[in-house]
């Protein structure tokens, strides 16, 4: 039986290597790709195509919401396992209406993780006890209203202006953000005059503060406002 395949998309260098030496004692698992922001995980996604992708919430330059909405437009097949410090409902909802696979909270996820990529490559789903027993009950209060189970309202904005809009805010100008995303400066500023007008955001602080008050990043991340 050949090795369940991983790829790591994790911004912490200290971090990402513990999660490589915790897997590295497992004899069915091996690693072969490692992402430090969600870009570099979509592409890795694509050329590597691992059987399980461990995923962070909050990376640089395109965070990884974005990132699993990226790579299951392009691969509906790859599982996507969820590993944050975030344990927050909208991340939740968002990332299993993408189709993600599961869902793990950090704290709790060292005893459990090697078993969770076993459990989403043979098609489970898999989350941290404190995740599912929520879901449970929201799923029990949706049953009792004799409610159906709500489903995530899509984004109005688009993957290109959420890129966008993550680049802004963590500081990035419109040269850096043209270059990083392969486009031109011109269409960068189309798509920020976009944003502004759907947000009602006339200027970056502005953007700024949305991006962190929907979880596109973290105040932490955020590094200067023009």
């Amino acid at each position: 039986m050949s090795d369940i395949t991983v790829l790591l998309a994790e911004d912490h260098t200290i971090v990402r290597e513990g999660l490589r030496a915790l897997l590295a004692s497992e004899s069915d698992i091996t690693i072969i790709g490692e992402a430090g922001d969600g870009r570099m995980a979509v592409h890795l996604a694509s050329t590597l195509r691992a059987d399980v992708i461990v995923m962070d919430i909050a990376m640089p330059l395109l965070n990884g919401i974005e990132a699993t909405r990226q790579i299951l437009h392009h691969l509906p097949q790859a599982k996507i396992l969820i590993l944050s410090a975030h344990s927050d409902d909208a991340y939740v909802e968002q990332v299993m209406a993408l189709g993600a696979k599961g869902y793990l909270i950090k704290q709790t996820a060292a005893n459990v993780l090697a078993e969770s990529i076993r459990r989403v490559y043979h098609g489970d789903t898999c989350f941290s006890p404190l995740i599912s027993r929520r879901l449970q009950h929201h799923e029990m209060k949706a049953q009792a209203s004799g409610e159906l189970h709500a489903k995530k309202e899509a984004s109005h904005l688009s993957s290109r202006e959420t890129e966008v809009l993550q680049l802004i805010a963590e500081g990035h100008a419109n040269k850096q953000t043209a270059d990083v995303l392969h486009i031109s400066i011109k269409t960068v500023e189309k798509h920020r005059q976009s944003l502004m007008k759907k947000l009602d955001i006339h200027d970056t602080a502005g953007l700024t503060r949305y991006a962190i008050a929907v979880g596109i990043i973290e105040s932490s991340v955020q590094v200067t406002i023009l």
